[in-house]
Formats: structure tokens, C-alpha cells, sequence
């Protein structure tokens, strides 16, 4: 069952079936101690169902903001929010020292209320699909921070929501891991699709693994261009096409 999150003079909308993301002028100030600071203003994108929805914009433009949104984290202060059920998974991986790389997994069905071994019983057969057999024991100090971030991975799609947010998921990785870790998420996006908003700074990370990408503007945040990613998957970062919509996107930034 979808969500709706809205002004209360807002209309609400009415959709039938799955609906993925549909952002609607969303405006969103907080108050401070140095006043108000608007972090989104007439911010408005869709995402399809099991579409991949790459968001890129400058530090500080209301990103994280938007996909607290999305997953009802925060109310918008006007405009609506509707989206299936969906899932934040932040920038650090956030796994629990104390626990196996298993156990970590299976957070989110425990939260869930299953039992700790049906929740392990849920979590272990994706360990070898997701390249982790061998390591369920592991505890997180002995994982590399790739292996680190694919259980975070598998503990977001073991919540089970069509929604997932993904919050700079690589940005603490090295270069090298980093582009592994994008050819890794790209392939477990085809094994289980979901419909995914991906927030990140790396343009090339965004045409690389996006459907459709959606340019910011500094703060206040809003969407200042919409390109669409047609080529085959898996993509080659040398791909021309790729090359010249990476320069679009660097040039609607730079615009912006």
C-alpha cells in the first residue's frame, strides 16, 4: 500500500497499481538557530516502477532531504510525495560490530518479527548470489569495505520494500572498489528489481547505472534537467554515448 505525504491543503491523487515515486513541487524549510534554511523548493521527479533514478546535484541541495521524503522520514511542507513503501539505506553501512555479517543481513526481517533463524534462513541464500558465501560469520571488522556495504545492501532489500533509496551508497570507497561495487549493484538490481532512487555526487556513477538522471540546483533544491540513459546494459564508461550525456550532465550542473 503506497503512501501519500502532503500539505494538508494539498489534493490527494489517486492511483491504482503499483506507483513507484512521484514527487509533486515539493518545498521543505527547517528552522534553526541562524534562522530558516528552505533545503528544497518546487522540487518535483517520478520514478517508475523498477526504474532506476539517478539524482545528482551540488553538497548541500536538499538530496538526503528528498529521500527522506520519499521513504516518509520527514513531511513536505507543501507539495505531495507518494510512493510505494520504500527503504533508506545511508552512506555508512551502519552494521552492528557485535553481530555476524549474517545477522546484520537479517536485521530487518528480525525488526519484522520473525525469529533469528527464520530470518537467517531468509538472508543466507543471498549471500552466495550476492558474492558473501563463506563470510556469514564474518564480523564487520573482518570485511572489506566493498563486502561491507553488500551486507547493507542485503539488509535494505531484506526490508522488503519496492522502494529503495540509496544515499551515496560508495562514496567512502576507494576508486577501484568503488567502480567494482557499481558493476556489482548494477547486476544485483537486474537479479532483484526494485524501483530505486539513487542519490549521488558522481555523475558518471549516475549514467553508468540510471535509467533516467535528474539534475539539481544549489539550495534551495530543485530539478533543472531530466536526461534519459537508453544504452544496453551492461555499460562500458568509454561507451561516446555515455561520455556525451555525462558532459550534458556536468553542463546542466555547472547552469544551474
Amino acid at each position: 500500500m503506497e503512501k501519500t505525504l502532503e500539505a494538508p491543503a494539498e489534493e490527494p491523487l489517486h492511483v491504482h497499481g503499483p506507483l513507484g515515486v512521484a514527487v509533486g513541487s515539493v518545498t521543505r524549510t527547517f528552522s534553526g538557530r541562524r534562522g530558516e534554511v528552505t533545503a528544497l523548493a518546487g522540487m518535483s521527479l517520478r520514478a517508475a516502477p523498477h526504474e532506476v533514478l539517478a539524482v545528482v546535484g551540488p553538497s548541500g541541495c536538499g538530496k538526503s532531504t528528498l529521500l527522506e521524503l520519499i521513504c516518509g522520514l520527514q513531511r513536505p511542507d507543501s507539495g505531495t510525495v507518494r510512493a510505494d513503501p520504500a527503504v533508506l539505506m545511508p552512506q555508512r553501512d551502519l552494521l552492528l560490530p557485535w553481530r555476524s555479517a549474517l545477522d546484520n543481513a537479517a536485521l530487518a526481517p528480525r525488526v519484522q518479527g520473525l525469529s533469528r533463524e527464520a530470518a537467517r534462513a531468509r538472508a543466507r541464500p543471498l549471500f552466495a548470489r550476492f558474492g558473501l558465501a563463506g563470510f556469514e560469520r564474518a564480523r564487520p571488522d573482518e570485511l572489506s569495505g566493498g563486502m561491507r556495504q553488500r551486507v547493507a545492501f542485503l539488509r535494505t532489500l531484506l526490508a522488503g520494500k519496492p522502494v529503495l533509496c540509496l544515499d551515496e551508497p560508495f562514496a567512502a570507497l576507494d576508486a577501484l572498489t568503488r567502480q567494482e561495487m557499481q558493476s556489482w549493484l548494477a547486476g544485483a538490481l537486474a537479479a532483484e528489481p526494485r524501483t530505486v532512487v539513487l542519490v549521488t555526487h558522481d555523475v558518471e556513477e549516475a549514467v553508468v547505472l540510471a535509467d533516467r538522471v535528474v539534475v539539481m540546483s544549489p539550495r534551495p533544491g530543485r530539478a533543472v534537467a531530466e536526461l534519459a540513459v537508453s544504452a544496453s546494459r551492461p555499460r562500458r564508461r568509454t561507451d561516446p554515448a555515455l561520455l556525451a550525456l555525462r558532459e550534458q550532465a556536468m553542463a546542466a550542473l555547472e547552469a544551474a
